[in-house]
């Protein structure tokens, strides 16, 4: 597809946001592909990209709420923290990828998205198995933002199994890189499932719990919120959540978190860009605290919302037609 540029106010503009994607096989959306935007239904992978072949790639997920972008340095700091680790290498800065992800919503023309941000190792003209001498890959898409939990399940709660499926340790991949290597997690929530579970939490090398698929996990006992610290993705919303513990005046700390702590919490949620703030309010059939969202968790899930709206953790994005 050809890249045809339209002049919107003082800016050029790719002109493919009245092209139609194939809504039977994909969501409405704009990529960044190979320097070229175009719809989701064209962007293309080769077969041969290492990060199909080896999930070797990482990536990261910002969201755009009412017209703005969350939290969008922290997610960018992330990013390039693990191109950086993995040794790859792409031909913009942060500010040029601000913009391609910027642009890909404004050409979308949702004003909730969900935005991810990739690095592939690429492949080498010659199927090296050597991975210095493959192209790294950069691309961005943004979709209409998906959550983790639907609208029911917010206001209920989710119910969550834990399984015994342990997470990929940190000395075999640093969870700090945000990555595709997801069969210990996809496992977990087959687990999950079979016990009438919505979602999973699977557990560290030590026993205790790690994370879930594409989530951090809390707990609050006697007002104070606990998250685990090992094993675990950094993840930006649960960053989000210990600044909004420093604004609201609740103690927090990560450490270790048992299946018996879990279960024995006053409350329980969950942290995702896909999502924010989650209650959480059975556990392997059990109910968490009386069994309702905690009042603690629905205070932090309304000043996260409320912060999106922040100039601080904020950031507009400006749209074709605007």
């Amino acid at each position: 597809m050809q890249q045809k540029l339209a002049t919107v106010g003082t800016r050029l503009w790719p002109d493919i946001a009245k092209t139609v994607p194939d809504t039977r096989q994909y969501p409405s959306g704009v990529a960044y592909v190979d320097g070229t935007y175009t719809t989701i239904s064209e962007a293309k992978i080769s077969v041969l990209d290492w990060g199909f072949l080896h999930s070797d790639a990482t990536y990261d997920t910002a969201h755009v709420w009412n017209g703005r972008f969350f939290r969008l340095d922290l997610h960018l700091n992330r990013f390039f923290g693990g191109l950086e680790k993995l040794r790859m290498s792409i031909p913009y800065n942060r500010k040029q990828v601000a913009e391609i992800m910027h642009t890909c919503v404004g050409l979308s023309g949702h004003q909730a998205a969900y935005v991810e941000v990739i690095c592939t190792r690429g492949s080498s003209p010659t199927f090296s198995r050597d991975p210095r001498q493959a192209i790294n890959r950069f691309m961005v898409f943004a979709v209409p933002f998906g959550s983790v939990a639907n609208k029911e399940q917010l206001e209920r709660g989710l119910r969550v199994a834990v399984s015994d499926i342990v997470r990929i340790p940190p000395k075999s991949v640093d969870p700090s890189i945000k990555n595709y290597h997801w069969l210990d997690l996809v496992r977990g929530l087959y687990d999950a499932y079979e016990q009438g579970a919505e979602t999973a939490l699977i557990r560290d090398t030590d026993g205790n719990i790690a994370e879930g698929p594409g989530f951090n996990v809390f707990t609050v006992k006697g007002g104070r919120l606990s998250t685990p610290g090992y094993s675990v993705l950094p993840g930006i919303t649960r960053q989000t959540v210990f600044d909004i513990c420093g604004i609201l005046g609740f103690e927090y700390r990560a450490e270790a978190i048992s299946l018996e702590t879990l279960l024995g919490a006053d409350e329980v949620f969950i942290t995702s860009t896909a999502g924010g703030v989650m209650p959480v309010t059975q556990v392997n059939g059990q109910a968490i605290g009386n069994g309702n969202v905690g009042i603690v968790t629905e205070e932090i899930m309304k000043v996260y919302w409320d912060r999106h709206e922040h100039p601080d953790w904020s950031s507009p994005v400006e749209y074709p037609d605007s």
